[in-house]
């Protein structure tokens, strides 16, 4: 139940949350707005806690991987997979530094739009992978609103 909430609040609640917050305080583009909350958030907390969690050994992918004792190869692909995660949040987390928040964002975005795709024919998937796919596809596209957008405004001029 815990995993659910977690990824829940960081991938839809929190995002939505901090920016109808930021914008009745502080005002701004929406888009830019919640482009950036989804970066913190989505991209962000999401990955730096499944790659502490992949390190520990007490994330998920090994049971994704359908090994109930991972084999050295196992533990040795998770632990870097992990170490990825761990990169793409920390970047994710400097979206709240001005201007950062596109840059910050696209290699996480694009990973979570690219791992959601990739799951979406996958069969047989559990609730936590049915979860996890569609929490990706959500925050791979909010990223990829968010590049479309400054990157039309910057064609515009």
């Amino acid at each position: 139940m815990g995993y659910f909430v977690i990824v829940l609040a960081q991938t839809v609640v929190l995002p939505i949350l901090s920016g109808i917050l930021e914008l009745a305080t502080v005002g701004g583009d929406p888009i830019l707005v919640f482009g950036k909350w989804w970066v913190f958030w989505g991209v962000g907390t999401r990955l730096f806690v499944a790659g502490i969690a992949q390190i520990s050994g007490k994330g998920r992918t090994a049971q994704i991987l359908g090994s109930a004792a991972p084999s050295v190869q196992e533990r040795q692909l998770i632990g870097e997979l992990g170490s990825a995660n761990i990169g793409m949040g920390l970047a994710g987390l400097l979206a709240l530094v001005p201007g950062w928040a596109l840059p910050a964002g696209v290699a996480g975005g694009c990973f979570l739009l690219i791992a959601g795709i990739l799951h979406l024919p996958k069969k047989g998937k559990n609730a936590q992978e049915q979860l996890a796919t569609w929490t990706d596809l959500v925050v791979g596209l909010a990223v990829a609103v968010l590049a479309v957008s400054v990157l039309v405004r910057s064609l515009a001029g």
